[in-house]
């Protein structure tokens, strides 16, 4: 049947008169006389069409077909100028923030279960209780510290001075201070104390010795690198009393020891006096065993907090033991990255209104500037959240925690930066929490400020709260859960609790509004099981020391032999 059917136009005069072939259907409001340029274009075009059509038809298909599917997923493309688009699309779940809501709909469940929790464990909360049973009993073998009897001697005539500065933040220092020690040793010169880099992130103007105790780092290596707090006037002299006149050598990240030898060796011989600015991952984790010890050594017993740090951290943490009386004396230390320069970095999307977009491209100009506006650039904030890359929010955080079995009655510590829109973002965790904590609210105003406008300080006083917890909780990653799960593995016989979830499980669970309690309780308990299993951890050949100890820093204790009946 002829298009009329389909119509249901019953015209006599279309059934007498059907509609021509397309192909020759002269065009509306145009002539049906064609030039013979015309003519030769589309006979030629006939016969390529005729002949070699399935060849030219198959791709035009699958380019239609990919339009047609990313369409139909939704697909929308902002361009933001400059060369930057940001790519939005309905897909994948966990793709957009959907926990308020969740949140909401499974409150009353979660405040039924503690309840439920509270009048079958009152002493202890409930998952205080799983920690003690399930996860201790798991750690077989025990580690302990010795790294004193595998460091290299120092030797009697320094081969000249190194001098490195240190960037980024507190733990970032902490990773070039350790790694310079190791050079030092390696190439047998004196370590100046390193210099501070003032950061544009961290805008902190610390000198070493405001956040570390420099006489006691210099005793501590004192039998293996020599380190000194000056220059020697007579080197000072040769540079003008400028350190920046020093020759700055560039050095390529992660460099074997044999580079340093080979390099940077006759340099130091020949002028006295290197300096690396900045010095940061220029050496590679896979050196041999003595220089290893020397990190260990740097890392896990010369760097000791100043003493205005130190005394209040301590106050800090009998805090929190007096305060946790319910869990005798245990809490849970939170590190949660929802500061706005780490949302602004991340490119994710919370409330997806025109506000935060704003204040996000102005945090990533001020603190990254240019680098998210150069041309080419595509930002993808539901693929950055289905890949866990977006950092948790304090509510999801919660959400896991009281899924994972811990009560209204955990004393939580959170160890944080000035926190994005706090009291909008922190208020579900503190209902989920009530006795939850902060550097703000454990010390007095008068204690902090001393430390207020210094961030690597600030971030010193959250470091020794939580490396004492007796739960750690890392959310997002970097140097400060790095090294902190690393010292907590030195400090508790290679094994401490620490939770790190599959965020990309997590946003999955957290885009079913409709997702049942009892369903995401079960799914955040295997999620600690996971993380339960992997106990003792050695480190592998690429990874770094100061996150696994073991066994660069430290021996496998002897297992106790069995006890025998005497009787």
């Amino acid at each position: 049947m002829h298009g009329l059917s389909r119509l249901g136009n019953g015209n006599a005069r279309s059934l007498a008169s059907p509609p021509s072939s397309p192909r020759i259907r002269p065009s509306r409001g145009k002539t049906s006389n064609q030039g013979i340029g015309e003519r030769l274009v589309f006979l030629l075009f006939s016969v390529v069409f005729r002949r070699k059509g399935v060849l030219l038809l198959a791709p035009l298909l699958y380019i239609a077909g990919m339009l047609l599917f990313m369409g139909s997923f939704g697909f929308t493309i902002l361009d933001l100028g400059h060369g930057v688009e940001i790519v939005y699309r309905r897909g994948p779940p966990g793709s957009v923030y959907r926990s308020p809501k969740v949140f909401k709909r499974l409150w009353p469940m979660m405040e039924a279960d503690a309840n439920r929790s509270s009048r079958n464990a009152r002493v202890l909360p409930l998952m205080m209780m799983q920690l003690m049973e399930a996860w201790k009993p798991r750690v077989k073998g025990l580690w302990k510290p010795c790294i004193s009897t595998n460091v290299s001697a120092a030797g009697s005539n320094s081969n000249g001075f190194f001098i490195i500065e240190a960037n980024g933040g507190l733990n970032q220092q902490r990773l070039s201070i350790c790694d310079a020690v190791a050079v030092a040793g390696l190439l047998n010169a004196t370590l100046v104390i390193p210099i501070f880099h003032l950061n544009s992130v961290w805008r902190d103007s610390s000198k070493f010795g405001d956040i570390f105790d420099e006489d006691f780092f210099i005793y501590a290596l004192s039998k293996n690198v020599k380190v000194v707090k000056e220059l020697p006037k007579d080197i000072l002299e040769r540079y003008n009393y400028n350190i920046s006149s020093i020759v700055n050598l560039r050095l390529k990240a992660w460099s074997s020891p044999a580079y340093y030898l080979h390099k940077v060796l006759p340099q130091l011989l020949r002028l006295g006096a290197v300096r690396v600015a900045p010095f940061s991952n220029r050496l590679a984790h896979a050196v041999p065993a003595h220089i290893q010890g020397l990190r260990c050594l740097a890392n896990f017993e010369a760097l000791r907090f100043a003493d205005p740090i130190r005394l209040l951290a301590e106050q800090m943490v009998n805090r929190m033991v007096t305060k946790s009386v319910q869990s005798s004396g245990n809490y849970v230390s939170v590190h949660l990255r929802f500061e706005m320069d780490m949302v602004a970095f991340s490119c994710c999307e919370y409330d997806f209104g025109e506000v935060e977009k704003l204040e996000m491209d102005m945090a990533r100009e001020r603190g990254w500037k240019g680098k998210f506006r150069r041309r080419g650039r595509v930002i993808r904030p539901g693929a950055n959240r289905v890949d866990g890359k977006c950092p948790l929010t304090p509510l999801e955080v919660g959400m896991m925690l009281r899924g994972m079995g811990f009560n209204n009655n955990t004393l939580v510590y959170v160890a944080a930066g000035n926190i994005y829109k706090a009291d909008k973002y922190m208020a579900p965790l503190r209902q989920m929490f009530p006795l939850l904590q902060t550097k703000d609210t454990l010390a007095t105003p008068e204690e902090l400020a001393p430390f207020k406008g210094h961030s690597s300080r600030l971030a010193a006083l959250d470091y020794t709260v939580c490396l004492h917890s007796e739960v750690f909780v890392s959310t997002q990653g970097g140097n400060f859960p790095h090294f902190l799960i690393g010292h907590r593995r030195y400090l508790y016989k290679g094994h401490a609790e620490t939770i790190k979830p599959d965020k990309r499980k997590l946003v999955q669970l957290l885009d079913k509004p409709s997702i049942r309690w009892d369903y995401f309780k079960k799914q955040m308990q295997d999620m600690l099981r996971h993380n339960d299993a992997k106990g003792v951890e050695l480190r592998k050949p690429a990874a770094s020391l100061y996150t696994f100890p073991m066994p660069d820093c430290m021996c496998k204790e002897p297992d106790p032999e069995p006890e025998t009946d005497t009787a």
